[in-house]
């Protein structure tokens, strides 16, 4: 028997639920007696192409050198962001994900008491932003069709408020608020109020939905705009976001950032990554016609489905709130892993990350004869 904890512990911190990823390949195989190379995993929202040839190649240049700390200050990465944005390096933070962006942001202008406001379904770090600053939730009500409803937001910042935080395209729902819809937002928030908006999946934007919310930042001082190289630049196990803010807010985020928070393998495959457009068009491609070969199946099975504008698709499968954890179940023990939503108060919806044509075909195969029982 261990001995009793009497370190003084906030509550709030006691209340935090940890974040809980997508099960690993050899998680489930280990637990129903699979062989991992059958499993299909469409779970994490992850690239089903893999890693980019180009990052392989940047990573093994610098591989000889990994007894050295990383630069710390990410120059090569930043200045082919800020190239490739056309912004000043300064207005670039890098993170460990874009997770790290949001994080770094709650740490800098929370405090204890004080609240962010997010909409109902959206990304679930949000809330466990709010919960480690001690800081109080207000959650908007999703619209009719599972998405933002910015009126309602902005109506709800409250005097304490210190963060909005909106997710475009917005996970898990996969949901998209128009550019317009958003410019009037930010024209309406209050100065003092900091907007995130994380954009992890904006190179899945159909060419004629795509915007450069990074140039807003240039209006707006109280915005940053966060984006990830984990989706479609295929290097979520790397682990490298970036925000875009005026430096009075990246000034803050690299006072408290960790030093060498993206290391030398990750800085130079997201650079390669970054010019990577043979891979980057690639990627859309096949998102593209998985998202039409999942939402055929759907149609044909008669399955309530969210469109979406990310690299996965919300479906319902069940009219129960057990519907969710029991699909999820029976597909595990088939080697199909998806992502159930109940934390997200969806529990009879499935979150399916789009793959492969043959993992797609794959999971709806495991689908239909689950449905069938």
């Amino acid at each position: 028997m261990t001995a009793e904890l009497k370190l003084p512990v906030p509550d709030y911190i006691r209340a935090i639920a940890p974040y809980v990823g997508g099960r690993p390949i050899a998680e489930v195989a280990r637990e129903f007696g699979l062989d991992e190379a059958k499993i299909v995993k469409l779970a994490s929202n992850e690239n089903p192409l893999g890693l980019p040839a180009s990052a392989e190649r940047a990573m093994a240049k610098v591989a000889a050198d990994l007894a050295r700390y990383p630069d710390g200050n990410a120059h090569d990465l930043k200045e082919g962001l800020a190239r490739r944005l056309n912004v000043p390096m300064d207005w670039i933070t890098l993170g460990a994900g874009s997770n790290d962006i949001l994080i770094l942001a709650a740490h800098a202008f929370m405090q204890p008491g004080a609240s962010t406001v997010y909409a109902q379904h959206s990304f679930v770090v949000y809330a466990l932003a709010t919960q480690e600053t001690g800081g109080r939730a207000i959650v908007v009500p999703a619209t009719a069709d599972f998405g933002h409803d910015l009126p309602a937001m902005l109506a709800a910042i409250e005097a304490d408020t210190r963060i909005v935080f909106i997710a475009n395209p917005n996970n898990p729902t996969g949901t998209f608020l128009p550019p317009a819809e958003i410019e009037a937002f930010l024209e309406k928030v209050p100065a003092d109020v900091l907007v995130v908006l994380d954009e992890a999946y904006n190179e899945y934007l159909a060419p004629e939905l795509r915007f450069d919310s990074t140039q807003w930042v240039r209006r707006f001082p109280n915005l940053i705009v966060s984006r990830t190289f984990s989706k479609a630049y295929g290097l979520a196990g790397l682990r490298v976001g970036y925000g875009v803010a005026q430096p009075q807010i990246t000034d803050l985020l690299n006072r408290i950032r960790q030093p060498f928070n993206v290391n030398s393998l990750a800085q130079a495959a997201a650079l390669a990554a970054l010019h990577d457009d043979e891979f980057l068009q690639r990627s859309y491609k096949v998102n593209r016609d998985g998202y039409a070969q999942l939402t055929a199946a759907f149609e044909r099975l008669g399955l309530r489905y969210v469109p979406s504008f990310g690299n996965f698709v919300l479906v319902k499968v069940g009219d129960d709130d057990g519907a969710g954890a029991r699909v999820n179940l029976a597909l595990l023990k088939r080697g199909i892993i998806v992502r159930p939503v109940g934390n997200y108060g969806l529990p009879a919806w499935l979150r399916v990350s789009i793959g492969l044509p043959e993992e797609n075909a794959a999971f709806v195969a495991a689908l239909e004869a689950v449905l069938a029982g």
